[in-house]
């Protein structure tokens, strides 16, 4: 059977690309782009992923060149674009514009990449270097607005690259174009997963070989679904989990936990009440990474404790977890991937026990959508199973902290800004804080712009987007919908007065979703308080999103009239100022840590 080869070269979407094409009917498998084409066997085509690093440094990846003389088509994304021109003769430099987000795509329709595609087709961006001069042979089949090389075509040798991405959902053709090359490759679309519960059910079996597991269940989607999969495989006696109480849970989270599993049937969950413990390691610490660390590492010494404390040999035990793909690869767990932000579940910890085979991952080759898909095969109700992702280490990432030196932005930067704004007639600030976001497949930590002006959301879109192609002091924007207009930042840390204000705006939010029947058009929408003070109070963030595998995302644009009321709700909670975060993913990461 004829396969497709993707090569990894560090980019945060190489996983989703395989997966894309299995979703399509045709064989996929990842190699490294420093492998020896010539040992793979029945190879049918070649894609060349994107990634973090530039054609032109001196620590890219090893690209073995033997690569471009595969009598295969190959298709480069981003990264794997820039990789086939400049290694083909042509060249990259750095881009005076650097385009994050939606951008269109206009085509001459002269392509067979593009058979049947409008002109022009919105696509995702994520790039800062783009293709100055092409290769003997090649010619330009696609440009946008700020990329004049963002498609091209060597026909005769079937070599392509386009400088967007494809793979994501937010590539309004880009399913098509990846349908359009295997059509080009000559693939049959004979592949079929199967029954993939049973497939993975049969893997756990083996994996354990007659252990027992101890998962850490904290009620979300995935530990859930992972814990359903592990009790299906090995049975209730051999499976143990464990939800600790982190002290950082949304409003009666632990409770909801306990009462779904005992709903379920299952009688091998435990609680146990950590927050104290938690909450005193956290204590004047504010650094994100940090944080996360302390957060990943505490929830394995608890459960050290537990198994202590229930007399269980830990050589009878592998510790599971519910880790799915974009853990891994947001945490730098690939060959040549940034690293953006480190997990709970990737801390240097729970790696040295992966490294000693002493970790099980059942879900770790899956994204949200297709943990979701498992979760209603295994029988868990609808409900559970399309429930808004919560991440592991909880309110934790979600309770921003700083200490002074607080950072501030360039009177260049911000006047550059309010050039940009004021086109699009609004006004801009900088807050006072730094947020994560993802650029160019790399992590970026910078302050956001705040938009103040017209409720308009197309206009809007517009304006973020350039602020953050064109001003690189800001990684994400958003826009104010009522409260103080002066923003001062302030000491904070991680505090019980201020988890239980989060809480309460939290559990607003949710109730506002539910009460105007907006819970399932959504796919997640964090609430972030801020250490920003406006008018004495701290200023909170709203986060919907819309994704389907948390890889990429578009911010949600609410009814606009809807929106005044669940503001005034959040300042009577003792909100100072309500935000909207409109930044797409890239450049922002869905969570601000």
């Amino acid at each position: 059977m004829k396969k497709l080869v993707v090569l990894d070269f560090g980019g945060q979407y190489a996983h989703l690309i395989a997966t894309r094409i299995r979703h399509m009917g045709v064989y996929s498998e990842i190699h490294f782009p420093s492998s020896d084409p010539s040992s793979i066997a029945d190879l049918g085509g070649v894609i060349f992923s994107g990634g973090p690093s530039s054609v032109y440094a001196d620590d890219r990846p090893e690209f073995n060149a033997k690569w471009l003389d595969v009598p295969v088509p190959v298709l480069g994304l981003c990264y794997g674009h820039q990789t086939i021109a400049q290694e083909s003769g042509g060249s990259v430099k750095r881009g005076l514009t650097h385009e994050f987000g939606a951008a269109d795509l206009d085509h001459d329709g002269t392509s067979p990449l593009f058979k049947d595609i409008p002109s022009p087709t919105r696509v995702w961006m994520s790039h800062g270097d783009e293709v100055e001069t092409l290769p003997a042979g090649f010619s330009v089949m696609g440009t946008t607005r700020d990329c004049r090389n963002a498609a091209v075509q060597n026909l005769d040798k079937k070599r392509f690259g386009v400088q967007f991405h494809p793979e994501v959902t937010h590539s309004v053709h880009g399913e098509k174009m990846f349908s359009n090359f295997l059509d080009i490759c000559g693939f049959a679309r004979d592949w079929n997963m199967g029954d993939y519960a049973e497939q993975l059910m049969e893997k756990v079996r083996k994996q354990a070989a007659g252990q027992k597991v101890f998962l850490l269940v904290s009620g979300g989607v995935d530990s859930t679904v992972a814990f359903e999969l592990l009790n299906k495989a090995l049975g209730p006696d051999r499976v143990l989990g464990l939800h600790i109480d982190n002290g950082l849970m949304r409003e009666s989270e632990s409770a909801g936990v306990m009462d779904f599993m005992k709903a379920q049937g299952f009688d091998n969950l435990r609680i146990a009440d950590a927050s104290d413990l938690f909450l005193s390691r956290l204590d004047g610490v504010w650094e994100p990474e940090k944080k996360r660390k302390i957060i990943g590492d505490t929830f394995l010494d608890v459960q050290a404790e537990e198994t202590a404390r229930l007399g269980l040999n830990p050589d009878e035990w592998l510790l599971a977890q519910g880790t799915i793909y974009p853990d891994t690869i947001e945490s730098g767990g690939t060959a040549h991937a940034a690293t953006i932000k480190t997990h709970h579940n990737r801390v240097p910890a729970i790696l040295k026990l992966i490294e000693a085979g002493r970790v099980m991952e059942p879900l770790a080759e899956l994204y949200k959508d297709e943990v979701r898909a498992l979760g209603e095969q295994l029988g868990i109700p609808h409900d559970l199973v399309w429930r808004h992702p919560f991440p592991g280490p909880g309110l934790g990432v979600r309770l921003l902290c700083q200490t002074a030196p607080y950072p501030s932005v360039s009177d260049d930067d911000l006047s550059q800004a309010r050039e940009v704004a004021r086109k699009h007639s609004y006004a801009v600030s900088a807050l006072p804080v730094r947020s994560v976001g993802v650029q160019g497949d790399g992590r970026t930590y910078a302050q956001p712009a705040v938009l103040q002006g017209p409720g308009d959301w197309k206009s809007l879109e517009a304006a973020a987007t350039e602020l953050t192609n064109r001003v690189r002091a800001f990684n994400r924007v958003v826009y104010q919908l009522g409260g103080g207009l002066e923003f001062t930042a302030h000491d904070a840390w991680t505090t019980r007065d201020r988890l239980e204000l989060l809480r309460k705006l939290d559990d607003a939010v949710t109730q506002w979703l539910r009460e105007n029947n907006h819970y399932q058009a959504v796919w997640q929408m964090p609430v972030v308080l801020l250490p920003v003070h406006c008018d004495g109070k701290e200023v909170v963030v709203l986060r919907p999103v819309i994704s389907r595998e948390a890889m990429t995302a578009s911010f949600w644009e609410a009814p606009m009239n809807q929106l005044p009321g669940l503001t005034q709700r959040l300042l009577s909670l003792g909100a100072g100022a309500v935000l909207w975060d409109i930044t797409h993913k890239p450049p922002g990461t869905i969570e601000w840590e």
